[in-house]
């Protein structure tokens, strides 16, 4: 969906509203999100109010023009609180168009009204199932549309300046660890190939433990690109370190990164973590949780399958009361598991076909003898060559970890 948006967005639009009108429209027609309608409002700061500007889909329409003050109307500053909602219409005029339940969100900036802050614009949606699923699509969606309309607004503005970037660029680079690493019975190589001078994607290598016993593995995503993605990363990894260095539980580490996002970062922003734990037990135990990022693959040697380590939790930022879970593999020797951001899996060839999870999966079982770092450039070199004329570019990182003994 986040990617829906930047697709929809990245066209040129006479306006924000012209931008919002288009997505929403995209939305309603999406048959996999099942939405049936939906409203965009717009603040009035100068009447209090939000008025409506665009409205489509299978329902009765609010005359146009039609504004709701924020005084009696509880529902806005629940938005401000939780930015996405589900409610119950309390409206009676639009009840009488046939509104009882619906999910809304806030796009854009908070302008100062009183003594409170209110988004720019409420984007609310109908379906025939008002639920948690629907909800925590919406919340993507507004955080894409929100980012995509700074964005638009940062481009009519700025003016670039090279040294500055490039300045970014080295501190990025110093952050990163070095590519290969050995811990105990497992040989680790990484890489990040930024779409822009800098980019949002970043690794990381942390010991943990008393003896540095325990090795933390992170990979992370930062979304959008350039300079802002590089800052939202670069803190990310920095508390991450600063965390691991506590001997605190992975599903802990993970919620407290996702409330130091969603107090720290704006509406629009958020990021996907991938992060686990080796030991140097000979068991193989390997423990992890996943905000939302793209799912690893694990090579089994034995079997020769492949397996997918799905999500356990929310992506960090957009839900301050997320909940992670643990999971665990265990390797065995010549097992492989790797870490991709979605700039492996989403890049492009010049026909618009996506690299996608198959090939990648294909070219680990093809590689999977070779050693972590040979499987890595093998798979980057692949990807390149994929994507050499296609037009979607974003960030790309790779992480492959190998049991040798």
């Amino acid at each position: 969906m986040h990617k829906l948006v930047e697709t929809i967005a990245s066209r040129k639009f006479s306006s924000e509203e012209k931008l919002l009108s288009e997505v929403l429209d995209q939305i309603v027609e999406n048959e996999d999100i099942e939405v049936t309608g939906g409203r965009i409002w717009k603040l009035i700061p100068e009447k209090s109010s939000y008025k409506i500007i665009y409205q489509t889909g299978n329902f009765e329409k609010i005359e146009p023009g039609f504004e709701l003050e924020i005084d009696g109307y509880k529902t806005f500053e629940l938005i401000t609180e939780e930015r996405t909602i589900l409610g119950d219409e309390t409206n009676p005029i639009l009840r009488d168009k046939g509104i009882f339940r619906y999910s809304a969100a806030g796009v854009g900036a908070k302008v100062k009204i009183s003594e409170n802050r209110y988004y720019e614009y409420i984007l609310a949606l109908n379906s025939d199932k008002i639920d948690d699923e629907l909800r925590m699509n919406l919340n993507i969606i507004a955080t894409a549309i929100t980012s995509q309309i700074k964005q638009r607004r940062y481009s009519d503005n700025a003016s670039t300046l090279t040294a500055d970037i490039d300045k970014a660029r080295q501190l990025q680079k110093s952050i990163l660890p070095e590519h290969e690493l050995r811990f105990g019975d497992y040989e680790i190589y990484g890489v990040t190939d930024p779409a822009e001078i800098v980019g949002g994607d970043f690794f990381d290598y942390l010991e943990a433990g008393e003896e540095a016993e325990r090795l933390g593995i992170a990979i992370g995503d930062a979304a959008s690109k350039g300079v802002s993605a590089a800052a939202e990363a670069m803190y990310i990894s920095g508390a991450l370190r600063m965390a691991s260095g506590f001997e605190i539980k992975i599903t802990t580490l993970m919620r407290r990164m996702n409330e130091l996002v969603n107090k720290i970062f704006e509406d629009d922003k958020f990021a996907t973590l991938f992060y686990g734990e080796l030991s140097r037990h000979k068991s193989g135990l390997f423990l992890y949780t996943n905000a939302g990022h793209n799912p690893p693959v694990f090579y089994n040697a034995v079997t020769k399958n492949v397996d997918i380590l799905d999500t356990t939790g929310l992506l960090l930022g957009p839900s301050p009361n997320a909940k992670y879970y643990l999971e665990s593999i265990n390797f065995v020797k010549g097992d492989v598991l790797l870490l991709f951001s979605d700039g492996i899996t989403e890049t492009m060839d010049s026909s618009s076909v996506e690299y996608g999870e198959e090939r990648l999966i294909n070219n680990l079982k093809k590689v999977n003898s070779l050693s972590s770092r040979e499987i890595v450039l093998e798979i980057l070199n692949d990807v390149v060559n994929f994507s050499k004329n296609g037009k979607y570019s974003d960030d790309k990182t790779l992480v492959a970890i190998k049991r040798i003994s």
